[in-house]
């Protein structure tokens, strides 16, 4: 699955660059199947019954909150609402009266994907790309979704804002069952941006009003982020530790496995520079993401001469590993080479895996910060499916 997730991210940049730069020739360069780690005996060295919990990476009063805990379990929302149902008495069942929830939960179980692809022209290219790839899951999701509400909310209070509230989960749920179809081994490149939009346009469908995330970010944050307890229960946040050295092993995984036997993945990254400076005599641009950059950095520091114009960092941790003195291309305190090519380098503030460069190698390199609107882990994974990604790298390459 590595490969077709490679694949996607590939087709999703050609998209994304042709838009601005339509006469631009892409040349993949593909190492994962040979260079990137795996776990060669399906995990055999996972202890049993393990407990580790998952720590969280955003703060109380953050927005986010709410979708670092939707990515961890799409129904925490929902959860949080059941268990706080008993703080206020408005709720419960009334003779002749139609329970709130219910008619929800009746409103979701019609939902299709065609719901979201009655958005036309109205979205954007990389939405409409967001809606192809979940549209298939949404009735599984809406489903899914409708029955948590009718369980666990029927006859309790109403809240501000309950069709945002399940077209949240809806939206994360989709986004889940999509990811598990692919069986990919990293999250779905999704902007924050699409993804709130298709939360606007299913709220629209349930018949209520998306007023935004803050309010909703301040009461999730508040109740579980604030709460040891609270957190240490809550099935968002109770992701096993295979689970999550799975989730996070293609990218700490291969950053190891480099450390240690790198040489194949930069003259692998070296052949096919080469043979783009003889087939084509453009200027050649390499773009690189995460440990991609750490290795394409250690090439061109280490040899320089490689016909690389521009290279493009995109959240990368080449600048981090120089501040520790662990890159192989270059030691702490030796600066760059001379001939080193013009450097961009990507990054997203809530990308953990991603950092800036300018302050470690003034005047050699450019920071371009964009904003995916994503916690973590999927700040790190969106870059490819943001609009203003592609305008920023279009403007470099005018």
């Amino acid at each position: 699955m590595r490969e077709e997730s490679y694949r996607k991210s590939y087709n999703r940049v050609a998209r994304g660059l042709k838009r601005s730069q339509p006469d631009i020739r892409l040349v993949p360069c593909y190492w994962g199947d040979r260079y990137g780690a795996h776990l060669a005996f399906d995990g055999a060295c996972f202890p049993e019954q393990d407990q580790d919990r998952a720590l969280p990476t955003v703060g109380p009063d953050d927005p986010l909150a709410v979708w670092a805990l939707l990515e961890r379990a799409p129904c925490a929302e929902i959860e949080l609402l059941a268990d706080s149902a008993g703080e206020d008495d408005a709720g419960g069942f009334v003779p002749r009266r139609t329970d709130l929830w219910d008619a929800l939960a009746e409103r979701l179980r019609a939902l299709t994907g065609e719901d979201l692809k009655d958005g036309g022209p109205a979205l954007g290219d990389s939405t409409r790309v967001l809606v192809a790839e979940l549209a298939p899951y949404v009735t599984g999701a809406a489903e899914e979704i409708a029955a948590e509400i009718s369980m666990r909310l029927s006859g309790t209070a109403p809240v501000p804002d309950p069709e945002a509230v399940a077209a949240r989960a809806v939206i994360a749920a989709a986004i889940g069952l999509a990811e598990a179809a692919q069986r990919a081994e990293e999250p779905l490149p999704v902007d924050g941006a699409d993804r709130d939009r298709l939360v606007a346009l299913v709220t629209d469908r349930l018949g209520g009003t998306d007023r935004g995330m803050k309010e909703a970010g301040k009461w999730a944050g508040a109740r579980l982020l604030g709460d040891p307890f609270l957190w240490s229960v809550s099935p968002a946040v109770q992701a096993g530790r295979r689970r999550l050295t799975r989730g996070i092993l293609p990218e700490s995984g291969d950053i190891l496995r480099y450390q240690g036997r790198g040489e194949g993945l930069r003259a692998r990254i070296a052949d096919v520079v080469a043979l783009t400076r003889e087939q084509d005599d453009g200027p050649v641009v390499l773009l690189a993401h995460s440990l991609g950059g750490i290795a394409a950095f250690d090439l061109l520091a280490m040899e320089p001469s490689h016909g690389v114009d521009l290279l493009i960092t995109v959240g990368s941790q080449a600048p981090f590993l120089y501040e520790i003195d662990a890159l192989t291309g270059l030691r702490r305190g030796d600066e760059l080479p001379t001939a080193f090519p013009r450097w961009l380098n990507v990054y997203d503030r809530r990308d953990l895996l991603g950092f800036v460069a300018e302050r470690i190698f003034p005047g050699r390199v450019t920071d371009a910060r964009v904003d995916l609107r994503q916690p973590f882990p999927r700040a790190h994974t969106g870059y490819f499916a943001h609009d203003s990604f592609y305008e920023r790298i279009g403007a470099e390459l005018t």
